[in-house]
């Protein structure tokens, strides 16, 4: 049957959709494919896939099928991707020009090892050597992972250059705030604080806060980047020493008597009256250890996570105000009024090293960030730069005009000294170089003598307290520029901060760990091991693994089980002891033999005494 057509307009045929499609524009990784005999560009068909990229498999063969819970891959597709390997084609059909994953120089990645590969594994069981080779091989996956990731560490450091002959240590303050933008001349500013100086100040560990303290008793906290105050005091008491806690949250005060714990709104938590005439404070960040120094001569360890005094350590060096800790290790380093340092741990009641460092007493001392270089200032104008690494010898020297009284070391390795009211700066190579004191690399003065230096971490800052406020001050190159957001963040927020102090809690590291060399503690005491084995010996009467041990020999029937294999287990070593105990029971019945009396002598009521 036909239809007739609807009258009225006449409808014109519909043309091909292949002939009416437009020329798809080519691409670089595309080839250029030539249109056909009419002209059309025919392109790939519609529902069918491609058959290069989507190989079809035979019909009668039995295929694996994908489970639906496990999502790894099947057995079979990896075997054959292993002997019949193919580049890698994207969509279009373009091969990647750089397959794989991209190469790690060898240099890059040896920074990040902390497992010496040199050393080759000891001949132990079967289970401990499979083991240590994971612990390689992980290693060597992290240490590679974290080369890769230092692409992304973009900041570098920079330092000051002068042009050829000019001296960087008559660049004033002013002209680098000049130089320098906005935001980083925004971080030198002056606290005229007449009424109440000299002041100790400190930063917190993510660089963030400032805290100050007066010899006069006025204590206060601020965001020193914002400018905002958190807290401002006055304790109406001499103020000797100002620390924050593991966070700017907690603030101890080493006050005139006792030793006060504060929170960041000016409210009294404790004090501990047991830590009394204190001169100076340490805390250990990954100990919760707060150390005080004190002037009956005692060094008190405290851990402020359960509020217990762990040691009190008498040094029998009378008067004791020099202090600073090592963060390699956390040792405490003491200088002492006959010229020496000692280096103190908490597990030990004596000190761990003694170095005669200068001729007269010891005004300041300070440790870099690698734990490498020591640095000393004493009476007799000296500046000493000392090797920790084990030789304790000093590396350079020089003779200052007006001895040291305060010491501080950045992060980069750059050394600041506080003389007078002049504080002079040196530098070095670089992180983990020491610095060279043939010339200074800043120079700046005061309006007030020094009392208190540090760096700030992750800033190119200086803070100086004095006896007229707080001065910070602009040093190009001192600090680190990339942190690390998951250990100090200088960004967190509340919820952030709470969450890490969790953590930090519980991977707390025990005092009784705080050693010289930290890395002895992941090697074996092989000296205890072999006597522990001397006196099992001598405890059993023989060598139980002199002997391999017995193995029963399976049986069927239900005979092998694990109860059944540990009783058999236990009766061969049962007997096997019982023959050693009568072998030595017979050796003394030998003995006894031997010291016997010759026969005929009358028996005497003394008999019974001899063994």
């Amino acid at each position: 049957m036909e239809i007739a057509p609807k009258p009225g307009k006449d409808v014109p045929p519909k043309k091909d959709k292949l002939q009416t499609k437009k020329k798809k524009p080519r691409r670089y990784w595309e080839e250029e494919i030539t249109p056909t005999a009419a002209g059309a560009f025919p392109g790939p068909p519609r529902n069918k896939r491609n058959p290069e990229l989507f190989p079809q498999q035979p019909k009668n063969t039995h295929t694996l099928k994908k489970s639906r819970i496990s999502k790894k891959p099947q057995f079979l597709n990896k075997s054959r991707e292993r002997t019949n390997p193919k580049p890698q084609q994207s969509l279009s059909g373009a091969q990647d020009p750089f397959p794989g994953p991209a190469p790690v120089p060898v240099e890059v990645a040896q920074k990040f090892r902390r497992i010496d590969r040199s050393k080759k594994l000891p001949h132990s069981k079967s289970k401990t050597r499979s083991r240590l080779e994971v612990a390689e091989a992980e290693e060597e996956e992290i240490s590679v992972k974290a080369a890769r990731s230092e692409l992304l560490l973009a900041e570098e450091p920079g330092f000051l250059e002068g042009e050829d002959g000019e001296d960087t240590a008559k660049i004033s303050q002013a002209d680098i705030v000049e130089a320098v933008d906005i935001a980083s001349a925004a971080k030198h500013f002056d606290l005229n604080l007449w009424q109440f100086g000299p002041y100790r100040l400190n930063y917190s560990q993510t660089g963030r806060h400032l805290a100050f303290g007066g010899r006069r008793g006025h204590v206060a906290a601020l965001d020193w980047v914002t400018k905002r105050l958190m807290c401002e005091i006055n304790v109406m008491e001499a103020v000797r020493d100002i620390r924050f806690l593991h966070s700017e949250a907690l603030l101890a005060v080493a006050q005139n008597r006792w030793l006060h714990i504060y929170d960041n709104q000016g409210i009294e938590l404790h004090c501990i009256r047991r830590c009394d005439r204190v001169t100076r404070l340490e805390f250990l960040p990954f100990h919760f250890l707060l150390t005080t120094c004190s002037e009956t001569g005692f060094l008190t360890y405290l851990d402020v996570s359960v509020g217990k005094i762990v040691a009190a350590l008498n040094a029998r060096a009378g008067r004791l105000d020099v202090m600073t800790q090592n963060p390699y290790n956390a040792v405490i380093h003491l200088g002492h009024s006959n010229g020496t340092v000692s280096l103190w741990s908490p597990a030990m009641k004596e000190p761990l090293a003694k170095i005669l460092c200068h001729r007269g007493g010891v005004r300041a001392v300070a440790v870099d960030s690698t734990g490498m270089h020591m640095a000393t200032s004493g009476l007799d104008h000296q500046l000493k730069i000392f090797d920790l690494r084990g030789a304790y010898q000093p590396l350079s020297a020089r003779t200052l005009p007006q001895g040291a009284g305060h010491l501080a070391f950045s992060q980069w390795g750059l050394l600041a000294a506080g003389m007078g009211d002049v504080v002079n700066i040196w530098a070095g190579q670089g992180k983990g170089s020491p610095p060279s004191l043939e010339k200074p690399y800043l120079t700046h003065r005061l309006s007030g003598h020094v009392h208190g230096l540090q760096f700030c971490p992750f800033e190119d800052v200086l803070g100086v307290g004095h006896s007229g406020g707080i001065t910070s001050m602009l040093v190009p190159g001192a600090a680190e520029p990339n942190f690390d957001g998951l250990e100090n963040n200088p960004y967190r927020s509340r919820k952030q901060r709470q969450e890490w102090e969790v953590k930090a809690l519980l991977e707390k590291v025990p005092a009784e760990l705080i050693c010289l060399d930290p890395r002895a503690l992941a090697e074996v005491d092989v000296i205890s091991l072999e006597q522990e084995k001397k006196e099992r010996i001598e405890r059993l009467g023989y060598d139980p693994e002199s002997k391999a041990p017995f193995q029963p020999k399976p049986k069927k029937k239900g005979r092998s089980s694990t109860a059944n294999l540990m009783k058999r287990k236990r009766k061969v070593m049962e007997e096997e002891h019982r023959d050693k105990v009568r072998q030595s029971l017979e050796q003394q019945s030998l003995k006894k033999k031997k010291v016997a009396k010759p026969v005929g002598t009358r028996p005497s009521a003394l008999d019974r005494f001899v063994r």
